[in-house]
């Protein structure tokens, strides 16, 4: 699959998992950012450094002492956004997969449809909505890079455009090609799985255990989520519209209230 004008200039993460030593700069960059908030032990993470609603990043320890980190792949055709019947979830031009707390109406089709296990549920919030990792958009779209790869101090993440990072990976496997896995003939993850992804991946070890396994293909997973979603009864779409319909005017009455008692308190202040 050769990669088009289009995916190339736009822009990716690549991570070399053998530079990465585990120090978590990243993880913090990140929180910091977006004011995440201290990680806590809820009963239906796996462990405290798991993804989540204060971890949109994480740094996975495996036997040997290596250390691989975990974020949203942010695929070039993100089974996602077909999967998001409110259009929560968009694939913009700049690479990233962004997400419009806004609209989500907590269905989680998106949980259900990335091959990669990557988004979280805020099952601890009384109104939960779902949580992934942006790639830092609106840091992009003003010419930075992300939070994540600009504090690295190793430069075991690195950012730049998808022909780029492609180009960076395959000079770093060249020069040390027994270095990286499968030795002797190493792999560039997220080349070309699923259609391409915008956060790539070389490792001197298997990442399998992060869902790149072999039956992923080569195929985008849209096609194969509408698939799915075409089988769905007629009903429980509607459903599922008048559901987002219920919530966008429960939504504006509680905005509505919420002005009402704001304009209310400014009132007494001033009288």
């Amino acid at each position: 699959m050769s990669e088009t004008t289009d995916n190339a200039s736009t822009f990716a993460i690549l991570t070399d998992t053998t530079l990465c030593t585990g120090c978590e700069t990243c993880v913090h960059a990140c929180k910091q950012t977006y004011q995440l908030g201290r990680d806590r032990a809820w009963r239906w993470k796996t462990k405290i450094d798991d993804l989540s609603s204060t971890r949109f990043t994480t740094i996975v320890t495996r036997p040997g002492g290596k250390h691989v980190r975990q974020q949203c792949r942010h695929c070039l055709e993100p089974a996602c956004v077909s999967a998001c019947l409110v259009g929560a979830l968009q694939k913009t031009a700049l690479g990233p997969v962004t997400y419009d707390q806004d609209r989500c109406m907590g269905c989680r089709y998106c949980m259900m449809a990335c091959p990669y296990g990557i988004p979280r549920y805020v099952w601890e919030s009384p109104v939960p909505y779902v949580r992934k990792c942006i790639m830092c958009y609106d840091r992009i779209k003003d010419g930075g890079q992300p939070a994540c790869t600009e504090s690295c101090p190793y430069g075991a993440t690195i950012f730049g455009t998808r022909a780029e990072m492609l180009e960076e990976a395959r000079r770093r496997i060249t020069e040390n090609p027994h270095k990286y896995y499968p030795h002797g003939e190493p792999h560039i993850y997220g080349e070309h799985e699923v259609g391409g992804v915008s956060v790539l991946y070389i490792s001197d070890i298997s990442l399998e255990f992060l869902g790149w396994q072999a039956e992923l293909g080569t195929e985008p997973v849209p096609a194969l989520t509408w698939g799915a979603l075409s089988k769905v009864p007629p009903i429980a779409l509607g459903v599922a519209a008048a559901m987002s319909g219920i919530y966008w005017v429960i939504g504006r009455r509680m905005r509505l209230q919420a002005e009402a008692a704001e304009r209310a308190a400014q009132e007494g202040a001033d009288g």
